[in-house]
């Protein structure tokens, strides 16, 4: 993929996805979400997860937590993931507000990736995540326009790849031309704008 990403602050989108789960309540963490085979409590334990990796993958502290593949295993959450997840989002956004996080390569899912592109994959996760726990529980969601943008123009690049037929967390579900952008970017992550719990 060519690394056209221009740098973006993570914050706004971070925040949003911290309120989001701050609004779950202790009853859904049980329940489904769009991604399939994630809870709503193995959705929080995986944004925990990815807000470290790539908090790390920004300050180019490669190790453990950059070098494991999101899949290795279904993460969960501790008993302290309402203090823990609002401050590893932050600490994400602070590392990527550095210009420095944006340029060389970096690691992240045990993928090398230039900078700008670990930041798009970044701004890509915590929206479509904040999609789908926003969806599983039945909140209002509003992503930040450009971690928005962002993560469309980052989800097209990746639909449109010789050989990868299709969206990066599955098949593209395909949505009408002039549907709103999140739509458009939750089709191209492979889910249904309309899934409902």
């Amino acid at each position: 993929m060519t690394d056209t990403t221009t740098t973006l602050d993570l914050g706004p989108q971070a925040r949003i996805v911290a309120r989001l789960a701050e609004g779950v309540r202790d009853d859904q963490l049980a329940d489904a979400t769009p991604c399939p085979g994630y809870a709503v409590r193995t959705m929080l334990g995986h944004l925990a997860g990815l807000a470290v990796a790539f908090r790390d993958a920004g300050r180019k502290d490669l190790g453990p937590t950059t070098d494991t593949a999101p899949d290795a295993a279904l993460p969960d959450i501790g008993p302290g993931w309402r203090e823990e997840l609002p401050r590893v989002l932050g600490e994400l956004a602070d590392a990527w507000r550095d210009p420095a996080a944006w340029t060389g390569t970096t690691r992240a899912g045990g993928v090398d990736l230039p900078g700008a592109v670990a930041g798009a994959v970044a701004a890509d996760e915590l929206v479509i995540h904040g999609w789908d726990l926003a969806r599983a529980t039945g909140q209002e969601y509003v992503p930040d326009p450009a971690a928005l943008r962002a993560c469309c123009a980052f989800l097209r690049a990746v639909a449109e790849e010789p050989g990868r037929g299709g969206g990066i967390f599955g098949p593209v579900v395909p949505v009408p031309q002039d549907a709103p952008l999140l739509d458009q970017a939750v089709g191209l992550s492979g889910r249904d704008p309309g899934w409902t719990p």
